[in-house]
């Protein structure tokens, strides 16, 4: 498939002026919809991979082939630009260098790496800890490395905000900048002074995940050049209630025609894309 288009989407949008919060989507039915309902781009988490491949917390246990497998049953569905979360990209550096080669080929327009230690270091459940910076900026080079089209965005994430600081943040965010990463992904910021403190430090776009109320404000999101701002993962969660409240009631003997919030007959239709099956079937089987 020619993912063209939509990285250059993907590329004009962290180039522009505005900021978006993008649709979370896990499948390519959560795709489609939200192309359809307008959303300028899609964001897959690893934490919604977690929950949708494996059915488990988001502990990184998920494994690349299978992450990568799921990015590219999201993409070849349609053609909304996805960004991923592609955690600590599965290892080191090299490894951090084959993720990329893997999600490039899978259609991805945007990826993040981040400088957590992952998996959780023994003796460490509770305290996440962060790499050296040099060994930051040693994955982002190589995730930089691994990439063939230059469209594909790499953007260099952290979570040092609510670990190490503010200061360590800025440091971090100028080494990645330098190493010559797209965007900087700030994960976890609570306030505008934070938010303007990074902003100031450097001249690439921002990426929020995780922010406080306070800066869910799209306009003055935009003043400091955060092109993307994620909301969290509401639709896995809400499936996740669906389904088991729709579970509950049929085993407790609920008739099927008793249950609320069922999926029309239409809207069906849309998310699968019934329409062109359809003229297919008629172009092709002659049906």
């Amino acid at each position: 498939m020619h993912w063209d288009g939509r990285r250059e989407k993907f590329r004009s949008l962290l180039e522009g002026a505005r900021c978006v919060y993008p649709a979370s989507v896990y499948d390519p039915m959560t795709a489609r919809l939200a192309a359809d309902l307008g959303y300028e781009i899609g964001m897959f988490s690893g934490s919604v991979a977690s929950l949708t491949i494996l059915g488990a917390p988001d502990l990184v246990v998920v494994t690349l082939s299978e992450f990568v497998s799921q990015a590219l049953r999201i993409n070849r569905a349609g053609s909304l630009p996805l960004m991923v979360d592609a955690d600590h990209g599965y290892g080191n550096a090299l490894n951090v260098k084959r993720t990329v080669e893997e999600l490039e080929t899978a259609g991805v327009c945007g990826l993040s790496i981040e400088d957590t230690v992952l998996p959780t270091a023994f003796g460490a459940a509770d305290k996440p800890q962060l790499l050296s910076i040099e060994e930051g900026v040693g994955k982002m080079k190589a995730a930089l490395a691994g990439r063939q089209d230059k469209r594909l965005a790499v953007v260099g994430r952290s979570s040092s905000i609510g670990i190490t600081g503010l200061a360590d943040t800025i440091a971090r965010a100028k080494a990645y900048e330098a190493a010559g990463v797209d965007a900087f992904f700030l994960a976890g910021a609570k306030t505008r002074a934070d938010v303007e403190a990074v902003s100031s430090s450097i001249r690439i776009p921002l990426v929020l995940g995780g922010p406080s109320t306070a800066l869910q404000d799209l306009d003055y999101l935009s003043t400091q050049r955060v092109r993307i701002c994620i909301q969290g993962h509401l639709p896995v969660a809400a499936a996740l209630r669906a389904a088991y409240e729709t579970l509950k009631a049929l085993r407790e003997g609920a008739k099927p025609s008793e249950i609320p919030g069922v999926a029309s007959p239409e809207l069906m239709k849309q998310a699968t894309r019934d329409a062109d099956y359809r003229r297919w079937i008629k172009e092709f089987l002659g049906g």
